[in-house]
């Protein structure tokens, strides 16, 4: 749970949209300047065209299962150098080069996010089977301690979604359920997810069609009707995470234009918003 008496919004960054490094910049500009209007925030961030590029470097096939990328123990040290080491590290040097004071953190760091691995289920030949996605990991528990530490003393955490067990064995977690996670636990006023859509579309190609604001009670008929899909279902799963925990309400935003940021926070009519 927060105890920053400020307002305090976690903003889930990640895919295509980091590649651009001018838009990166543009982004974290807007941001950051909500430090300016007496916001704390955090940021949470994945890294899935870097992890490509250094296990295509390393020539590590990368395969996926149901949109889970499996991670043996030989992948799991090229994800980590990738999100911790490049992704992370330039986050922090952005925000640091536009004047403001962040730490770059993955779940590892002073037990922040304790997981354990992964039990994934696929459907094989009609019958559901467990199948090993090896060093593929969970939430169990969020510990916020440091992040309150951090708040208080006017830091912006920048959190990569890496966890460990508690033996300090590492995971490589889906970056929207550890958002999710890391969201509702800390008791954020928001939780905004920034993806390369307006938000939730009824008819997915028509950009009129936005679904403004939704409850939870709601999901599960737009999930019945396909509205939810694709790469929108884990996004719509980790803002139920955060409500369920404790966030106060999410929203699912356009970040491909820096602009709606400020839209969505002043609750002008920009992304999806999801209430209790």
């Amino acid at each position: 749970m927060k105890n920053s008496d400020k307002p305090v919004i976690l903003f889930k960054y990640g895919g295509n949209a980091m590649v651009d490094e001018a838009l990166k910049t543009e982004v974290l500009r807007h941001i950051c300047a909500l430090k300016e209007r007496n916001y704390d925030v955090v940021i949470v961030h994945g890294g899935g065209p870097f992890i490509k590029q250094a296990l295509k470097e390393a020539k590590i096939e990368s395969e996926f299962i149901d949109g889970h990328r499996k991670t043996t123990p030989e992948a799991f040290e090229y994800v980590e150098m990738a999100l911790k080491g490049k992704v992370n590290g330039s986050l922090v040097s952005l925000i640091s080069g536009l004047g403001y004071k962040a730490v770059g953190l993955s779940g590892k760091d002073g037990r922040m996010v304790i997981a354990s691995k992964r039990a994934h289920l696929t459907i094989i030949d009609g019958e559901p089977t467990e199948v090993d996605l090896g060093q593929v990991g969970d939430v169990d528990y969020v510990d916020t301690t440091l992040l309150n530490v951090l708040l208080k003393n006017d830091y912006i955490p920048v959190i990569t979604c890496l966890g460990a067990d508690k033996s300090g064995h590492g995971f490589n977690i889906n970056g929207d359920m550890f958002a999710g996670h890391i969201a509702g636990t800390l008791g954020v006023d928001q939780y905004v997810v920034l993806t390369d859509v307006d938000g939730l579309l009824r008819e997915k190609d028509d950009p009129s069609s936005l679904i403004a604001e939704i409850s939870l009670s709601e999901i599960e008929a737009l999930r019945e009707e396909n509205i939810i899909q694709g790469g929108m279902i884990p996004k719509i799963e980790s803002c139920q995470i955060a409500i369920s925990l404790g966030a106060d309400l999410a929203r699912i935003v356009n970040g491909t234009l820096p602009g709606q940021i400020y839209a969505a926070i002043d609750n002008n009519a920009s992304g999806t918003t999801i209430t209790k």
